[in-house]
């Protein structure tokens, strides 16, 4: 009887107080996070209570099982086992933690700061710190459950003395895969890209919507994803819109007659732009920028606060000026000439009708 209820005691017992201990921590961190409104840490620190159960559990287990006296014969194999699941939830676990923190800073950073453009830098840092820290607790955890093997142990000395040969190996099979590493360290610190920047890479227009430690991320205007090594934003040219200031100038282009109403086209643009909500009032202007032999271009000038609504004036001021040239001057737009060019005036007929002759068409002295 005693073989019997002396697993079920133990077993049972710390599951049981680890129950009850997980659900006192939750109730003690969900009145906390009742009380403390103005920070998130309690309640991120909730996340981590299935890691926490799983290593006060196997905490338990691993001190009370020789008590047990459950499956004797297997007594190293079940000791090494809830040894590999401690570490594995105590990595688990300090994760949780970490990031609950570095989350509860940077919601102190966003609340006192309201200029956009740091807070995107500091959001790409804080994900990319996490994304190391992650990292790294995962090398240990594993550096630390491959240690519990006593070969693995003795294969030690054996793998120092290869590391240098290995070393080199790996740093040439891994070329990429480190420059990319270095190149997301030198994105997050160097301020190059940052999350929710306005960017332009191989003629595409859009968004940096996610930044690891190898690859970048862009949302298109359409909804695709370009996904890209990060490398390539250390290496390459391309455009932030949203570095510095995020105001921006819009550039609008028409082609018309040669007899357009420039004069009236630029108070119908202050018109246009008055009734857009997206521009920001700092300028505009409509000039003659070039002509052909069939057309001119005009060029107008509009500012917005931001890459998104310098998009929706320019598209407005566009739509709107060619609606109203072809309602109230359609001779404005541009149009293939089908009728007989136009003489000049030495060419213009007399009164009597014979034409007027030219004066390099009279004979000249010594020529007949």
């Amino acid at each position: 009887m005693e073989t019997v209820l002396r697993p079920v005691i133990v077993v049972g017992g710390c599951v049981v107080l680890t129950v009850f201990l997980g659900w006192a921590t939750d109730v003690l961190l969900r009145k906390a996070d009742a009380r403390h409104t103005e920070t998130p840490l309690w309640g991120l620190l909730r996340r981590g209570r299935v890691p926490y159960q799983m290593v006060l559990c196997a905490a338990l287990l691993r001190g009370s099982y020789d008590q047990a006296e459950l499956l004797q014969e297997h007594r190293t194999g079940v000791g090494r086992t809830l040894t590999l699941v401690l570490i594995g939830a105590a990595a688990w676990l300090v994760i949780r933690i970490a990031a609950a923190v570095v989350e509860t800073t940077y919601s102190r950073y966003a609340r006192a700061h309201h200029d956009a453009a740091r807070v995107r830098r500091v959001r790409t840092q804080v994900t990319l710190i996490m994304r190391v820290v992650a990292a790294i607790v995962a090398v240990v955890a594993v550096a630390a459950m491959l240690l519990t093997f006593p070969a693995m142990r003795a294969a030690g000395a054996s793998l120092l003395a290869s590391a240098g040969v290995l070393g080199i190996v790996a740093g040439v099979a891994a070329q990429s895969t480190l420059s990319n590493l270095f190149a997301g360290l030198q994105i997050a610190f160097g301020d190059m890209v940052r999350l929710g920047d306005t960017v332009v890479v191989d003629g595409e227009w859009g968004t940096v919507e996610e930044i690891t430690l190898t690859f970048l991320t862009v949302r298109t205007w359409d909804e695709r994803r370009i996904t890209m090594p990060v490398s390539y934003f250390t290496s390459k040219p391309f455009e932030n819109w949203s570095r510095g200031t995020p105001q921006m100038t819009g550039i609008v282009y028409w082609h018309l007659d040669h007899s357009a109403p420039v004069e009236a086209m630029r108070e119908k643009l202050r018109d246009v732009l008055r009734e857009c909500p997206a521009w920001d009032g700092r300028a505009c202007s409509l000039q003659v920028t070039d002509s052909t032999p069939n057309t001119i271009q005009v060029r107008a000038l509009v500012t917005a606060k931001d890459a998104d609504d310098i998009w929706t004036v320019r598209v407005a001021v566009r739509e709107q000026m060619i609606t109203w040239l072809s309602a109230e001057h359609p001779y404005a737009l541009p149009r293939v000439n089908t009728a007989e060019a136009a003489l000049p005036p030495h060419q213009l007929p007399s009164p009597d009708g014979i034409p007027l002759r030219r004066a390099y068409d009279f004979p000249r002295p010594g020529r007949s």
